[in-house]
């Protein structure tokens, strides 16, 4: 398996897998985030797996770069596939529209669609989680059926709310908090996206599977309200992968 690896300041060195975003591609930088951790290389303090790449931080003092290059190297030549029997997908509630969703009508009018339909569109599919990015638990997701055809707005919002769903194209992105963003905001998931206090803050993780579940906006304020007082419990089912 071929890699290029591009170093990055004098303690890190991103490993590109490819030049394209696909799925293929991604579950590569899987297969060697997932073999590092499993059987970590000393010195190695923290990697990041992006759409096609995995940035490795380092400590230099412990592992220098030519031999850490060496022992990756020797990863690719070994490793083997990911293998899924089962795929676990967590279900993400998702309100439409309205305040919660103002571009929700002018993409279904650019679609040529009814609302109902666009939100049948976005939220019949499975979506895959390529990486975290821009904020903190910022996933960046994508559906392989029936993608739409509109892009990022031609002028970007200085700030949208947290737990924003936007889209374009395939990918749809929950957003963790305020922050600028230029995508199409469809609607709002009552649930934390990130949250420092807990051992683990992220709602979702990369090579992660997500299914929005459409809900009205009573249930999404209850569904709020539970997850306020810490009685919400996330819901999944377990697919099969064929």
């Amino acid at each position: 398996m071929e890699a290029k690896f591009l170093i990055s300041g004098d303690s890190a060195v991103s490993v590109q897998m490819g030049s394209e975003i696909s799925l293929e591609v991604n579950q590569l930088v899987r297969m060697l985030f997932m073999d590092l951790t499993n059987d970590p290389v000393e010195g190695i303090v923290e990697m990041v797996p992006t759409y096609a790449s995995l940035m490795i931080h380092y400590r230099p003092e412990k592992i220098q770069y030519s031999r850490l290059r060496e022992e990756i190297e020797g990863r690719l030549g070994s490793m083997e596939q990911v293998e899924e029997g089962s795929r676990i997908v967590k279900e993400i509630p998702i309100c439409y529209g309205g305040e919660l969703g103002p571009d929700l009508e002018d993409c279904a009018a650019v679609e040529n669609v009814s609302s109902k339909e666009f939100i049948r569109m976005h939220s019949e599919h499975e979506y895959y989680t390529y990486m975290l990015g821009f904020a903190p638990g910022h996933a960046y997701m994508a559906r392989f059926e029936e993608p739409f055809h509109f892009k990022r707005r031609e002028t970007p919002r200085v700030r949208i709310p947290g737990q924003s769903v936007v889209v374009q194209l395939n990918l749809s992105n929950l957003i963790p908090f305020d922050q600028p963003c230029g995508w199409n905001i469809v609607g709002a998931t009552p649930l934390t996206i990130c949250d420092h206090t807990k051992k683990d803050p992220f709602l979702v993780h990369a090579g992660e599977w997500v299914r929005y579940v459409p809900v009205g906006r009573r249930e999404y304020e209850k569904i709020k309200e539970d997850v306020r007082r810490g009685t919400y419990r996330l819901k999944t089912y377990e697919k099969a992968v064929k």
